[in-house]
């Protein structure tokens, strides 16, 4: 799956490591001691925060659980569970983790900062902890995850792409992701980054707990504020989101949708984008992110240093040099599904091509 991403993999690697430096260098994570007695019989423990958005149950869960088999001869123990967008339960699944003696703890954080207190007893319990997909905070150990900043300016390269000459027609509505989520602020900064100046923003909003019926609603106020005919396009920092969003379009009665925005190449989003109902979505690759959390947590947990699989470091606000290893993105338009998410076998043309998506699938020739 590395292969989609190959054409943008120089810029996105980039941009955002300002603060990196060899892993050599830092002291978080790589100085454990000599390896641990246990061999592979591992217990891994895997934090994931929601399942509103589909990747984690379909994706993540499972190439994570594929990797760290493949990587301990099947003899390591993966104990999972999903915090359901809860801080609350998350904070009491760490509990559960160290209670349960996990060797290693691979975290994807609902709250970055209020995760951090547990982050904390972790480490003091001699565990070791993993940042999945989002920085946590707190003495985290070794992080993975996309190139944020990257993915907003991918989003918001596409929509000034295509927006054209209509940019100055109108405005722009931002419907940017959770405040509790560090990666939302990354997305927001990369796509202002590129908006700003080229467009005017009408209204923007964080969206609380990523959620398209937040999202939906958000969407009905703006429409509402500037007057459907003047929004010329809609930056959605996710697919979920963007559903909510077109929602809320058709319902007012625009006939002829500005472009949308999204991320993470969900089912839904790609054939909003094969009918065109949304303008393009970010293709990130699950499979080198989810390689990587499993071959730094089972180093971690036999005390091995990651100089040899996290070659960056990133700093968060309360741990600096924190061994990293950053993924590049895709900006997914209809252009190029075959030679992503069909290529890497994300999906199928079939699973893409239901009845309902067929005629545009064979007019974009996805079919046959």
């Amino acid at each position: 799956m590395r292969r989609a991403a190959v054409a943008i993999a120089a810029s996105a690697m980039a941009v955002s490591l300002a603060a990196c430096g060899s892993a050599k260098e830092s002291g978080e994570g790589s100085d454990k001691a000599a390896s641990s007695d246990k061999g592979d019989a591992l217990k891994i423990g895997l934090l994931l925060p929601e399942n509103q958005t589909a990747r984690y149950e379909k994706f993540d869960k499972p190439l994570i659980e594929k990797k760290i088999s493949e990587l301990t001869d099947g003899k390591a123990e993966v104990v999972y569970a999903n915090a359901k967008q809860d801080p609350t339960t998350q904070n009491q699944q760490v509990e559960t983790m160290i209670t349960n003696k996990v060797d290693v703890l691979i975290l994807d954080a609902v709250d970055s900062k209020g995760i951090a207190s547990s982050v904390k007893k972790a480490k003091d319990a001699g565990i070791p902890v993993v940042a999945y997909d989002r920085l946590a905070e707190g003495p985290i150990d070794a992080y993975t995850s996309f190139d944020n900043v990257q993915v907003g300016k991918v989003q918001g390269e596409a929509l000034i792409t295509a927006l054209g000459d209509k940019a100055e027609d109108g405005k722009i509505v931002m419907m940017n992701g959770s405040p509790t989520d560090p990666n939302a602020a990354q997305f927001k900064e990369g796509a202002h980054s590129v908006l700003d100046g080229k467009v005017e923003v009408g209204r923007e909003y964080d969206t609380k707990e990523w959620k398209p019926e937040n999202a939906n609603a958000n969407m009905e106020g703006a429409i509402s504020a500037l007057g459907k005919n003047n929004i010329v396009g809609v930056y959605s920092a996710n697919d979920g989101m963007a559903g909510g969003i077109i929602t809320a379009l058709k319902a007012a009665g625009v006939s002829k949708l500005p472009p949308v925005t999204g991320q993470d190449a969900e089912l839904a989003g790609v054939q909003r984008i094969v009918a065109g109902e949304q303008y393009m979505s970010v293709y990130k690759p699950y499979a080198p992110e989810a390689d990587a959390a499993a071959e730094m947590a089972v180093a971690l947990a036999k005390g091995e240093k990651l100089d040899s699989i996290a070659k960056d470091t990133v700093d968060s606000p309360t741990t600096k040099g924190i061994p990293s290893v950053l993924v590049a993105v895709t900006s997914l338009t209809k252009d190029n599904i075959k030679d992503t998410v069909i290529k890497d076998g994300v999906y199928t043309a079939n699973e893409i091509c239901t009845a309902k998506y067929k005629a545009a699938c064979e007019e974009l020739g996805l079919l046959g």
